[in-house]
């Protein structure tokens, strides 16, 4: 009964958490793709924590565009397990599409990734990557109610960082952070590893170098809900970006920082109330267009999705969105 009050998609990206470790359900060398020209050591004391979003865009707007359809259809929510029967009866091959994805869009998915790196290594960090052995955070499950799952999830993804030498993460998913310094804490015991997120270790540092975007532009921020309300980053990204030379920056005249309005994405949200996270999308990429800005620029890869999907709904032209971590490695050249 009580799988039944659990939302097919939500239900189905836990599942791909307990049987894949990832969100998506692929495989584990699929999940490290992205990172396999980078020559990242695989083994250090301090480690960068891709986590699933990022490498995963592409696919994640299928599976939400999937779930819109699922919402909608007579198999509803009271047989959420059976995803895959859902799938037959469109006549789509997930792990099909996602495949196709991966080998057309992938790399272009995994850009934030790859400019976080490469920004970490001119600011003289240099991380190790667990690639195929990076467990999942599992904030999904907590998210579905799952939180027993969601317990061992922690724990045994503690053990698999210990075993591997871990003392310190590097994150850039807000998600994954949130879940790695502030959750994970409350079900592990003796929890010990150090969590940072990627800005913080960028905001301490980036004083000693010289930033300069590649051309004059207008630039605005939109805070991912994690970021700002969970882990307080609130003024690092301003930071950083007012003393990147040729951007100019601007803000929505109120909803930015803590009253920043959510994109309606993260948290399962997306895929519990999907049309509604549409909107929500629609709603603050029209707030971000009306600072009259070239470029959104945001840290989150769920907050990228949900605003560059609201701008195609918009039919907006001209306006680009980036990672924070793609801003920085343009300006650091």
């Amino acid at each position: 009964m009580a799988n039944d009050l659990v939302p097919p998609g939500l239900t189905y990206l836990a599942d791909n958490i307990i049987s894949r470790q990832n969100i998506l359900g692929v495989s584990r060398e699929q999940r490290a793709m992205w990172a396999k020209d980078l020559d990242l050591p695989g083994r250090a004391e301090t480690v960068f924590f891709a986590g699933c979003g990022y490498q995963f865009s592409s696919q994640l707007e299928t599976l939400s565009s999937l779930i819109r359809g699922m919402d909608k259809s007579v198999i509803g929510a009271g047989l959420p397990l059976r995803f895959a029967r859902f799938q037959k009866k469109l006549g789509l091959n997930l792990p099909g599409i996602y495949s196709n994805v991966l080998s057309r869009g992938g790399e272009n998915d995994a850009q934030p990734l790859e400019a976080a790196v490469k920004v970490l290594r001119n600011l003289g960090i240099k991380p190790a990557y667990l690639a195929e052995e990076e467990p999942c955070c599992g904030a999904p499950l907590l998210q579905a109610g799952l939180q027993d799952k969601f317990a061992l999830n922690a724990r045994q993804a503690y053990q698999k960082l210990k075993s591997s030498g871990v003392k310190k993460i590097i994150g850039i998913v807000p998600y994954c952070t949130h879940a790695l310094s502030k959750l994970f804490p409350l079900y592990v015991d003796g929890y010990d590893l150090e969590v940072r997120h990627f800005v913080e270790e960028v905001a301490g540092k980036i004083a000693l170098h010289k930033l300069r975007f590649p051309r004059k532009v207008k630039v605005t921020y939109h805070d991912p809900c994690q970021l700002v309300r969970f882990l307080k980053i609130v003024e690092e990204p301003r930071r950083i970006l007012k003393a990147i030379e040729n951007i100019t920056f601007v803000e929505t005249e109120w909803t930015h920082g803590e009253w920043s309005t959510c994109c309606g994405g993260g948290g399962g949200f997306e895929a519990v109330f999907p049309e509604l996270s549409q909107m929500l999308g629609v709603n603050r990429a029209r707030e971000l267009m009306e600072t009259g800005a070239e470029i959104i620029v945001t840290h989150c890869p769920g907050c990228i999705l949900q605003l560059k999907s609201g701008l195609r709904q918009l039919k907006a032209e001209g306006i680009e969105v980036l990672d924070l971590a793609q801003v920085i490695a343009m300006a650091i050249e």
